[in-house]
């Protein structure tokens, strides 16, 4: 059995109530009317659906945010959150698509920003990157604090809620879940090219999140981990820097 998200026990409660006393009501009508709500019910618990993944090896790899379309890859000369070049890329997440949103990397969280705007059809994907309902997540390297990477959520047509659950000083690790976008929607990755990048994808691109590579660095993204043993025989490890 997939397992689903606590972010849609409130709708799927809710649906659930109001399908079962439609379901009812038709059935006094006709018994076999009150079937057609079956689909509809399925279809609530689908879209809340929060599968496991499996990382990729490729410790360089840097993983899709989200489930969905590669709608566009854009090359920007500079990027005002970065505060450098960048490349973005742009997947839109049909209501079939699993909506929870993943960490591409390994990273610190420092700034998580929400802005209130326009409810414009996902798929325009220019005028709802500027124009519709957002957060945006900036994420720096685990041990630093200059920006590398951001994750911007964005509202659709249908989407009306935007749950982000990573905070500002957080550390969050590679395919980890840093929130979702209730029903269609759109999600952008914005990698800077100090990271040196390399897009392993095309616009038309089917990807999931966290399992599927979207990029791979040439330059690596730190954590450093502090290792001690208890064994004064041996050398402890401090300061290793491991590519994430």
């Amino acid at each position: 059995m997939v397992p689903l998200t606590r972010h849609g026990w409130r709708e799927m409660l809710i649906g659930t109530v109001v399908l079962s006393l439609t379901a009812t009501g038709l059935g006094f009508v006709w018994w076999p009317l009150a079937l057609v709500v079956i689909p509809v019910l399925v279809f609530l618990f689908a879209f809340f659906r929060d599968p496991e993944r499996d990382l990729p090896v490729e410790q360089m790899a840097v993983v899709s945010p989200a489930d969905g379309k590669v709608s566009d890859i854009t090359e920007i000369d500079h990027d005002d959150i970065i505060g450098g070049p960048a490349v973005r890329i742009g997947i839109f997440l049909s209501v079939f698509n699993v909506h929870v949103n993943r960490s591409p990397c390994d990273g610190k969280v420092i700034d998580v920003r929400y802005k209130h705007g326009k409810f414009i059809n996902a798929m325009k994907h220019g005028e709802a990157s500027s124009d519709n309902e957002s957060n945006t997540i900036v994420m720096a390297e685990p041990n630093g604090d200059k920006p590398v990477v951001v994750i911007k959520q964005i509202v659709g047509l249908i989407a009306r809620r935007i749950i982000c659950t990573v905070k500002v000083g957080e550390q969050v690790e590679r395919g980890g879940r840093i929130g979702m976008i209730k029903f269609g929607s759109r999600t952008e990755l914005t990698i800077a090219k100090s990271l040196a990048p390399t897009v392993k994808v095309s616009i038309g691109d089917t990807v999931r999140g966290a399992s599927d590579v979207v990029a791979i660095l040439g330059n690596p993204i730190h954590t450093i981990k502090h290792v001690t043993t208890p064994d004064p025989d041996l050398e402890p490890v401090v300061g290793r820097a491991t590519p994430a």
